[in-house]
């Protein structure tokens, strides 16, 4: 097998969420996102747009974790979201997300919906030595963001056929898991269906995400999951004291399981006390490199971290790390970790191998 590109895999990003609820276009680029947005109040919403696929390109982020993601509608921030009170109408909601993920594949070959080995093949021999920008493509792997869409248990299979890669069972609470209690509701274990639907999963090798997951619906899930878990954007409860992030106990259990967690570079997820109002500038990146290493100190071994933004996931620019404007900048972070001493090898299974070796576990041939 030939060595992996230089790339970063982003573990999680709400692309197709900003398009139902913000019409923010994927084929953009950050920067015209913002040209459209001025005089609306979508940046007051949802923050400044620090991603699109002109800024992924430019930032070598070649593999992105492509949320599915229903809002219940309690947790509403504005009457313009669109919110479910059923699973009915959270079906429907991902359900169009799902299918705007596939219009974006057919709108140009340089979106692929990675499914399968020979998919992320593909995707990975775009960004191969020597080729060109302009044939860089990026691959999505679909992630759903809380179970709630899945109608029951059985349903899953119709998800999967469509793309589905990655579940994660909890967003707060749902009908499936205990979830944080970050976003008012919460705590809790694996409900009866939540147990029947990791049965299922675990019958179609998909990958469980235990990321918004509560303490106690983590553990029973690590010990009931035998197929490949990961935590796609959680940071370590170290540097925010919240049980939306994981402690070191977590961390160790999760590495135990050979699972891998994405680090999310929002201030507010590295430091206890911030606040919006806070200037970006008194966040440095400095704070996601300790992230980082903190895991790896942890695990002992660079083998169980990632990168899973959550961009633009409730969030803009004006809330991430002072170095960090769009998603093209995360190539600042291969720097810093040399700086630190980690090896290229390393510096590699950070930025993307750890969660390329989750996906060749579990992807189809």
């Amino acid at each position: 097998m030939s060595p992996d590109p230089n790339i970063i895999l982003d573990a999680h990003q709400d692309i197709a969420y900003n398009a139902q609820n913000y019409g923010r276009d994927f084929l953009l680029s950050a920067n015209r996102k913002r040209q459209l947005e001025e005089g609306t109040d979508i940046v007051s919403r949802n923050g400044t747009a620090t991603s699109g696929f002109p800024d992924a390109l430019l930032g070598r982020v070649g593999v992105i974790f492509s949320t599915l993601y229903a809002m219940p509608e309690w947790a509403k921030l504005d009457a313009k979201e669109t919110g479910y009170q059923t699973p009915a109408e959270a079906s429907k909601m991902a359900m169009t997300q799902l299918d705007y993920y596939h219009r974006l594949a057919d709108r140009t070959d340089r979106i692929v919906l990675i499914k399968t080995q020979a998919d992320l093949s593909k995707v990975l021999d775009s960004w191969a030595d020597g080729v060109e920008i302009d044939s860089h493509k990026v691959g999505l792997v679909i992630l759903m963001e809380g179970a709630d869409p899945i109608r029951e248990p059985k349903a899953f299979e119709e998800w999967y056929e469509r793309g589905l890669r990655i579940c994660g069972t909890a967003w707060s609470e749902t009908r499936y898991s205990g979830g944080t209690t970050m976003h008012g509701r919460g705590p809790g274990p694996l409900t009866g269906l939540g147990r029947e639907l990791l049965e299922v999963m675990q019958s179609f090798n998909a990958i469980l995400d235990v990321s918004h997951m509560a303490e106690e619906s983590f553990y029973e899930a690590l010990d009931r999951y035998s197929g490949t878990i990961i935590a796609s954007h959680s940071n370590p409860r170290r540097f925010r004291n919240s049980d939306r992030h994981l402690s070191d106990d977590m961390i160790r259990r999760l590495v135990e399981r050979d699972g891998v967690m994405g680090v999310v570079p929002y201030n507010a997820f590295l430091k206890n006390g911030y606040t919006r109002s806070e200037a970006k500038s008194q966040t440095p990146i400095s704070i996601l490199i300790d992230a980082i290493d903190h895991i790896c100190q942890v695990a002992g071994s660079p083998r169980h971290v990632g990168i899973g933004t959550d961009f633009d996931g409730g969030f803009g620019s004006e809330n991430i790390p002072a170095e960090i404007d769009t998603v093209s900048d995360l190539q600042v972070i291969p720097t810093l970790l040399a700086q630190r001493g980690y090896s290229a090898e390393d510096v590699q299974l950070i930025l993307s191998g750890n969660f390329l070796r989750a996906l060749r576990a579990t992807l189809p041939r």
